[in-house]
């Protein structure tokens, strides 16, 4: 069974009442050798879960009688409906990622359950690609009503996670300053009732720098936690009255989003032919994408050149969706992203390079032999 990552605090509307509250398992850091500068890191860490844009994204509902301990991953039309809304006001901001639903698990990347006795949770961005490659496997789950505008709030939120979208309250620029003795003691207790660790890990911890972008830190982020009051010691506004984002994707949500997945386009993207090396001058974040026509059906070398860290994807082109082939993320490495891939004549294929460092004023070059 998939670990239970991240989630939601759930509001409470009466402030007496505590609800359970999702548990990050502790995932190891991305490690960096010794020659890796800290804002070269911060660069990496800063997309390295997400998506390179353009990507179709597949969701899938449980729906079988043995999916789950007594079929409890299966939910009823409400609630798909309501996680079917919500997929659709992250794509109408615009962004340049689309969302496709699915009724064969093999065909998703978005396994999506049920069960009410496992919170709300998600994978975030690419991990539900790298750790949860079972098609039996969830890679979301919701625990409560999601009809309800929180509820709402709920699927917005962990479909954020899906997008790459860490927790905010973590956001090591926000300057919250928690008064641990009452954190710890909350969230001791029930319905909770964590060790030390785990509120260390989703609550204390603070992410690493650089893996949040700019330097704000938004309380009204469809990605952060709802508060009691006494559990954040400073900014005393939030001491005194807890903190319970407004409803909805907040204008920074927005932003950034839009910012790393900008809508598409209708241009023709330039076409990356053998022999004829492509420039690329790429700030962090940035994408390039290319298309290829081969004239011959053979073996290809498709790679990068520069100083730099990148993510490249190679995709088929299809009568439906773009079909994934193949990618390679050399970010933090000494080496350039490469993809070896058979070609066909008469067919077109689709390569993204997602960015995110480059050295000599962002200019790297993409190259197929």
């Amino acid at each position: 069974m998939a670990k239970r990552p991240t989630g939601r605090l759930p509001k409470r509307p009466p402030r007496e009442i505590k609800t359970s509250v999702c548990d990050l398992p502790p995932v190891p850091e991305r490690e960096f050798a010794r020659d890796v500068n800290p804002f070269r890191a911060s660069l990496i860490r800063l997309s390295d879960k997400k998506w390179v844009n353009g990507t179709v994204l597949h969701y899938y509902f449980f729906d079988k009688a043995t999916d789950g301990p007594g079929g409890r991953w299966r939910g009823p039309k409400s609630q798909c409906d309501a996680v079917r809304k919500a997929f659709a006001e992250w794509k109408k901001l615009p962004i340049g990622l689309e969302f496709k639903e699915v009724a064969d698990r093999e065909d998703a990347e978005i396994r999506i359950g049920f069960d009410r006795f496992d919170g709300s949770w998600s994978y975030v961005g690419r991990d539900v690609i790298d750790i949860a490659a079972d098609p039996n496997e969830r890679t979301m789950n919701f625990g409560w009503d999601l009809t309800t505008p929180y509820g709402h709030d709920t699927a917005l939120h962990e479909i954020g996670h899906t997008l790459g979208f860490p927790h905010e309250h973590q956001n090591p620029n926000a300057g919250i300053v928690w008064d641990e003795d009452a954190v710890l003691k909350y969230f001791r207790g029930p319905p909770n009732s964590w060790d030390d660790q785990q509120i260390n890990w989703n609550i204390l911890r603070k992410l690493p720098p650089g893996s949040v972008a700019g330097s704000a830190w938004d309380p009204n982020s469809i990605m952060h936690y709802d508060f009691e009051p006494g559990l954040i010691a400073k900014p005393e506004k939030y001491a005194r009255e807890g903190l319970s984002p407004k409803p909805g994707l907040s204008p920074v949500d927005i932003k950034e989003a839009k910012s790393f997945y900008p809508a598409l386009t209708k241009t023709a993207d330039p076409e990356l032919v053998a022999l004829e090396s492509r420039r690329m001058k790429l700030a962090a974040g940035q994408q390039a994408n290319f298309r290829i026509k081969p004239t011959r059906t053979r073996n290809y070398t498709i790679q990068t050149f520069g100083a730099s860290d990148s993510v490249m994807v190679l995709f088929q082109k299809t009568s439906k969706d773009p079909r994934y082939m193949d990618g390679d993320d050399d970010s933090g490495l000494g080496n350039n992203a490469r993809i070896e891939a058979k070609l066909y004549r008469g067919k077109e294929y689709i390569l993204r390079v997602r960015m995110y460092y480059a050295e000599a004023g962002g200019e790297t070059a993409v190259f197929m032999w």
